[in-house]
């Protein structure tokens, strides 16, 4: 049995954040119904390039495990309808900017009257509730308000983002624990309740030891590119042919990092004799080290570092990435047979399970796929169908 396997998941989601926390759940076996506007659908079905045969590749990459229903919002039909799912559902997920369910007729409480089980999970740029509540909410923003920006890049060079939006998937993955801990509290008590969390709060409760170094001296943390503001070494170095990343968290694993450069003197070098001494001389040192390190290709540095049990590593492609053996081995790429693509691999799901195994199930689906099926469990008729279809309900 699927660890979600009963759960009815009300998708109303669209873009990254809510789509990658329905996207976990269905993984663990919820029935995602992702519910989408007619004709258009989701904004991120028209994301790209690239296409692969007319489907985004940005779409398919966090809409898996799910059934899709096009419904339009706007309509009373379609009103009728995303009541019948909320009445059947254990979850609805939204992210659209507050205000906008209420002028539906569907915010939290009016849901609450109708379903008091539901558990109902808000997704915005700022929360809620405060100043900022109804600006609309994009990953690059709160990357730059929550902190990470300012963290991030070279020293001297400007704001740089993470490669991926991971504001967005942040708070995707905070809604998901939240639905987690409220189903185990609807366990006990029966009663659902509403989750509100945001990018911007997401990203902030990220910056942990950054934010820390700052309460403690006033000052701001600085970008340092790779390396660490609080160990060293600990930063991406250059070989003679690629980069690789070594992170020597204690003393041990430094003073093993100096046998195998073959520069034991830097061990009682006053300037490195303590990681305190390290971080203060941190530019001498890695220029050192890099100096030895151009010597080499990364493959003979990489293997005498694991040999020294030393933390360390190349920094991959994703090329290199899908073709790890690690990666293989952990079952972390997901093989699916989409109806109009044919074989499409994804990255798969970091969570494992000593009782329940969770692979591929459903493909990501096409625009209204499920919609014969889902009208169906919630009692309409094919003539009924049928008729919503033609005034475009659906």
């Amino acid at each position: 049995m699927a660890i979600l396997e009963g759960i009815t998941v009300v998708d109303l989601s669209r873009a990254l954040a809510g789509p990658y926390c329905t996207m976990l759940l269905g993984d663990m076996g919820a029935d995602v119904i992702k519910v989408e506007r007619p004709g258009k659908g989701d904004d991120t079905r028209g994301w790209g390039p690239p296409f692969i045969k007319g489907e985004s590749a940005y779409y398919l990459s966090c809409n898996r495990s799910k059934k899709s229903l096009t419904l339009d919002l706007k309509s009373s039909e379609g009103r009728e309808i995303l009541k019948r799912l909320v009445l059947k559902g254990d979850v609805l997920v939204e992210n659209f900017t507050p205000g906008s369910m209420a002028r539906l007729g569907f915010d939290y409480d009016a849901v609450h009257r109708m379903n008091p089980r539901l558990i109902y999970a808000s997704i915005s740029g700022f929360g809620q509730t405060g100043p900022y509540a109804d600006r609309p909410g994009y990953d690059l923003i709160a990357q730059g308000m929550g902190g990470m920006m300012g963290i991030t890049g070279e020293p001297g060079g400007g704001p740089v983002k993470a490669g991926v939006a991971i504001a967005d998937i942040g708070a995707g993955m905070f809604a998901f624990s939240g639905i987690l801990a409220a189903l185990y509290y609807r366990e006990k008590t029966g009663e659902g309740q509403w989750i509100d969390t945001s990018l911007l709060e997401g990203q902030m409760s990220w910056m942990t030891y950054a934010a820390g170094s700052y309460i403690a001296t006033g000052e701001n943390p600085p970008k340092l590119g790779s390396a660490h503001p609080l160990i060293a070494p600990y930063q991406a170095f250059n070989a003679a042919d690629q980069y690789f990343n070594l992170a020597a968290g204690n003393q041990k694993l430094w003073e093993a990092s100096c046998r195998v450069m073959e520069r034991e003197d830097l061990i009682e070098d006053p300037r490195f004799k303590t990681n305190a001494d390290r971080v203060k001389n941190r530019e001498t040192l890695a220029g050192i080290m890099n100096g030895v390190f151009k010597q080499k290709p990364a493959g003979y540095w990489l293997e005498r570092l694991r040999e020294a049990c030393v933390p360390s590593g190349p920094v991959y492609t994703m090329e290199q990435l899908f073709s790890d053996p690690q990666v293989e081995a952990r079952d972390m790429i997901w093989e699916f047979d989409h109806p109009e693509i044919g074989k499409w691999k994804m990255p798969g799901n970091p969570i494992k399970f000593s009782n329940e195994k969770h692979g591929p199930g459903l493909p990501p689906p096409l625009l209204g796929q499920h919609n014969g099926e889902i009208l169906s469990s919630l009692g309409y008729s094919k003539e009924e169908i049928l008729e919503l279809s033609e005034k475009q309900v659906i």
